[in-house]
């Protein structure tokens, strides 16, 4: 079993697998079994969740992912997308702003403005509702293309300026050191 870097890939030097005790590494084989025997993508196929903190190793349904770990979506609300979309087109800031407000309403505007802002002072741990995403399209990719893998969260430490990593586990080594 090993961990395959992909594009999204963020960079660390957390090994996924480290740490990790004899019966969790027992659990990864069956879990990457069920994951070979499904042969179909589905909602129900397993994403491994690790809390270092807590020495955890969790098995959840890619379905409850987003319930157990809401990712943060705004950053990505309507109003602000149209106003970066404005401003690449050359507006001018103050215009582009104005024509928000006409178009989405100044207080809807206003809202998702402190909502970001809110946003950046909390720790999403940059989960966001673009990796989760991805993480959902790139699974999906991969076991439609037959490969056998499943995405193990490491999940930030509280209170911690760190960033959850996505780390592919595949077949292709042993689970055993």
């Amino acid at each position: 079993m090993r961990r395959q870097a992909g594009e999204h890939q963020l960079t660390s030097n957390t090994q996924p697998l480290a740490d990790l005790t004899e019966s969790q590494r027992l659990g990864l084989r069956d879990v990457l079994k069920d994951v070979k025997t499904a042969k179909a993508w589905s909602w129900e196929l397993p994403v491994l969740l690790r809390d270092r903190c807590w020495l955890r190793l969790d098995r959840i349904r890619l379905s409850q992912l987003m319930r157990q770990l809401p990712p943060d979506g705004r950053e990505e609300a309507p109003e602000l997308v149209h106003y970066r979309l404005l401003m690449k087109e050359g507006l001018d800031p103050l215009l582009a702003q104005q024509t928000c407000w006409q178009e989405f309403g100044m207080e809807d505007c206003q809202r998702a403005l402190h909502a970001y802002w809110r946003s950046q002072e909390g720790t999403d741990h940059g989960w966001t509702s673009r990796r989760y995403r991805q993480l959902v399209s790139l699974y999906r990719s991969q076991i439609e293309r037959g490969v056998t893998t499943v995405p193990m969260l490491i999940l930030a430490r509280r209170e911690s300026a760190e960033q959850h990593q996505v780390h592919w586990i595949t077949e292709t080594a042993p689970v055993n050191r």
